[in-house]
């Protein structure tokens, strides 16, 4: 039998945490879309299928940080505004909806494109049986820093001991990176391969 928390207390502290951040922060999304606005960066918001729990696919939420015009380099398609939102993670933001619905958590293995699902290990594909996070042990201890093995390891070492205590480590941990704003290097990670 699951400890009580993964088993339900883990839900209901995301559904507490995500509404208090949502409407606390809600004035940070607004000025996110008056900024697009002004700057004419359209569309907005960027969705992709992504692997949920038990492998069923959902379409994840994020502020796009690329321009649309998918013919041209990655730096060619950069603007600041989706610079400035990849490098404090405010792109993230709208997940907060992907957990108010019951697809993601506020912490947990993150959840990768469709087009990964065949190259998995049976190891690996048991991130899947938990809740993909907007945050995880992988994101706090390397994120785009570290191979794609060690992330599957932090992956699964998180997920044999899902406590309330663990997630508010990684939470605070979270925040405290997201606040030295290191330099982003998300767009030079490598796709994973297998």
């Amino acid at each position: 039998m699951p400890p009580i928390y993964k088993r339900y207390g883990k839900r209901i502290f995301d559904l507490i945490l995500g509404i208090f951040v949502f409407v606390v922060f809600s004035w940070l999304f607004l000025l996110i879309l008056i900024c697009y606005c002004i700057t004419f960066q359209f569309p907005i918001f960027f969705t992709q299928f992504r692997t949920g729990k038990n492998n069923i696919p959902f379409t994840m939420w994020k502020f796009r940080t690329l321009s649309s015009e998918e013919d041209k380099s990655l730096d060619e398609r950069r603007f600041k505004l989706g610079d400035f939102l990849r490098a404090t993670n405010l792109d993230e933001l709208p997940q907060l909806w992907n957990v108010l619905k019951g697809e993601m958590s506020l912490v947990g293995p993150r959840p990768l494109p469709l087009e990964y699902e065949p190259l998995f290990t049976p190891e690996q594909r048991a991130r899947h049986s938990v809740l993909p996070g907007i945050t995880g042990l992988a994101q706090v201890y390397g994120k785009n820093g570290i191979s794609w093995e060690q992330k599957f390891n932090y992956d699964l070492e998180y997920m044999k001991k899902i406590t309330f205590l663990s997630d508010i480590k990684i939470l605070l941990k979270t925040i405290t990176l997201v606040l030295t704003m290191k330099r982003d290097i998300s767009l030079k990670e490598e796709k994973f391969k297998g």
